[in-house]
């Protein structure tokens, strides 16, 4: 039974490149997760090096598509904010210059209506004023998901005196 969740060996290199091609076809993929791909595939140092530079020669992997689509669905879908996608930027090794031009394409007034919707959810409930308490959780809960602790300040110090 465990055998089963072990990945299966590829025997070729050219049958690994095809997975790979497939596997970077289903979704964008950051070059450190397909080189991990790989690896688990029990293909070599070398090998591996010659089918990431294949990949990206023939348009499956390219890791500034990847950093874009990754930035927008993790703000739009999951509602983080720039730090925690800088973040996971980072763990996927993603350059810098890249994680700096995937920022950028994050619309300003689109991440302002982000910040207002998660504290008017957050706040719905509460009276006209929030006490001390509730203005601590709304800002932890907003530092966890990524947002900047000045934008925060300034957004709840505005619900508070609207």
């Amino acid at each position: 039974m465990e055998e089963s969740k072990k990945p299966r060996k590829v025997s070729t290199p050219l049958e690994a490149k095809r997975k790979a091609e497939s596997y970077c076809a289903y979704q964008e993929r950051a070059q450190q997760e397909v080189r991990n791909k790989l690896y688990e595939w029990g293909l070599n140092h070398e090998t591996v090096e010659n089918i990431i530079a294949q990949l990206i020669e023939e348009n499956f992997l390219n890791e500034e598509r990847f950093a874009k689509a990754y930035t927008l669905g993790r703000f739009r879908m999951k509602g983080w904010g720039k730090i925690k996608i800088k973040q996971h930027l980072k763990l996927k090794k993603v350059s810098e210059p890249l994680i700096r031009l995937a920022l950028k394409s994050i619309d300003m007034d689109e991440y302002d209506k982000k910040i207002d919707e998660i504290i008017e959810k957050r706040t719905k409930s509460l009276k006209s004023t929030i006490t001390f308490n509730e203005k601590t959780k709304l800002y932890t809960y907003l530092q966890s998901k990524g947002f900047e602790s000045d934008i925060i300040f300034e957004k709840i110090n505005q619900k508070q005196n609207n």
